[in-house]
């Protein structure tokens, strides 16, 4: 919240902790909801079974408080772990979609019939463990912003500025290469490093201070940060023996071998190895 946002980029860790997260953060417990929702007062539908996917979960989300020009706002995050930089649609795209649900929810819960000055601004920060070469160890914002087109009257910024999204991109670097929360998060999600070496780094580095429940939490993270790594492998893996595969077709290709030859052999598709034929313009 503080690397990562503009309300709490000048707060005191310990007061972002304690004072200004209300309550619980539910974990993957609150459901991304589909549009058709009726108005609710007292709490938030937890289910969504629109679609094929079945029903799909904000990985962590919560509520805070904000210390703006001497007054609190309210704020609801969403944090959310991707290990798919390019799960087959733009990431930043299910980031706004997100956002937007966070915004509709809101009614029923946080106001009712037209008093939308109550909107409550959200964030959803990403953090990318795998993201491409491109976008390692960036940290981007992407928000609303007012432009004028004609004239230069402003409005108030507060009553346009309700979205916020942050990707947190890490990569294939140790945190002793990092700083700040790059370090952090390449530490805890990341690098091959004991359960107890990252306690000791967050205590003496990072001033956090760790009880039992944040050791558990850590022994958690370590466990993640190894299944990261072996999914790595195997991707690896399985994207050599692909590429392998790619380049005894095309050698039979061109030795003019039929396709229904290179199916048997590969186990392929007749689609899939005239697709390797078109590429390399061959057909």
């Amino acid at each position: 919240m503080k690397a990562c946002t503009e309300e709490f980029k000048d707060c005191d860790l310990q007061d972002i902790a304690q004072r200004y997260i209300q309550g619980e953060p539910s974990i993957s417990r609150i459901a991304v909801e589909p549009e058709a929702i009726s108005p609710r007062i007292e709490s938030e539908q937890t289910e969504d079974k629109s679609g094929a996917e079945g029903t799909v979960y904000y990985d962590i989300r919560f509520h805070a408080v904000a210390p703006v020009d001497g007054r609190l706002i309210q704020l609801i995050i969403n944090l959310e772990a991707q290990n798919d930089f390019n799960p087959g649609y733009p990431l930043l795209k299910r980031a706004v979609y997100y956002c937007g649900r966070m915004i509709s929810s809101q009614y029923g819960t946080v106001f009712v019939k037209s008093h939308y000055e109550k909107i409550q601004k959200v964030y959803s920060i990403w953090i990318c463990t795998m993201p491409t070469k491109k976008w390692e160890y960036n940290i981007s914002s992407y928000q609303l912003t007012e432009k004028h087109l004609i004239g230069y009257t402003q409005a108030e910024r507060s009553h346009y500025d309700l979205i916020n999204i942050v990707l947190v991109c890490l990569g294939s670097k140790s945190h002793k290469q990092l700083k700040g929360i790059l370090r952090l998060l390449n530490m805890l999600l990341l690098d091959n490093i004991s359960s107890q070496e990252k306690q000791e780094l967050l205590s003496k580095e990072f001033n956090v201070t760790m009880t039992p429940h944040l050791e558990k939490g850590v022994a958690a993270m370590c466990n993640l940060s190894e299944g990261i790594e072996r999914r790595g492998e195997r991707r690896g893996e399985k994207r050599g023996w692909n590429l392998g595969k790619q380049d005894d077709v095309l050698e039979m290709l061109k030795d003019g071998v039929p396709f229904e030859k290179i199916a048997q052999y590969t186990k392929l598709s007749l689609e899939a190895i005239a697709d390797i034929a078109k590429q390399n313009k061959l057909i």
